[in-house]
């Protein structure tokens, strides 16, 4: 995979594929961007688990934190990555380690390690880093266009929540 240039039905299949994301480095701190990235997917349709040590037993948006990804008592399709490059090794491990294996890893804007990310493709994972699931969702289905950012997508049609999901090849998590 070119880690540099996604195509748009990778991102869009990604996107409506999973159900259960994970997210590591979850805050509660309201002006974060893992807050309202977490909070844009919950009302996307999507089960978001935050992941955070030092918030865990706690909730963010109404969902229990937990310590490890190890913790979470279900299936986890994808991994959302809010932290350093750095961390993206042992994540990688931990991640390695679930069973079943979660469909994606996905780390976010600024966010890169290419050698972690060949050894969850060699297992089988998907990968898409430097790359917010929250702008990507809003580019793929139009809602990013009427805010005068240039999508890529052309239509005619004002993007409607759910609908707007499915009139751009996406299909709704629920």
């Amino acid at each position: 995979m070119d880690h540099d240039h996604y195509p748009d039905d990778y991102i869009r299949g990604i996107l409506s594929s999973v159900k259960t994301i994970a997210m590591v480095g979850a805050s509660a701190n309201e002006v974060r961007p893992s807050f309202f990235v977490m909070k844009y997917l919950i009302d996307k349709g999507y089960r978001v688990i935050p992941v955070n040590p030092g918030q865990a037993g706690k909730a963010i948006l109404g969902q229990t934190v937990y310590a490890r990804l190890a913790d979470i008592p279900e299936t986890i399709d994808m991994v959302d990555v809010f932290r350093a490059s750095d961390a993206v090794p042992a994540i990688v491990d931990e991640v390695l380690a679930l069973k079943p294996l979660p469909k994606v890893i996905w780390t976010q804007l600024t966010v890169r390690h290419d050698e972690a990310a060949r050894k969850a493709e060699a297992a089988g994972i998907q990968v898409v880093m430097n790359r917010c699931p929250k702008i990507e969702y809003a580019r793929l289905c139009g809602e990013i266009g009427w805010s005068g950012v240039n999508s890529r997508i052309l239509s005619a049609k004002k993007p409607q929540m759910r609908q707007g999901f499915q009139s751009f090849g996406l299909r709704s998590p629920k």
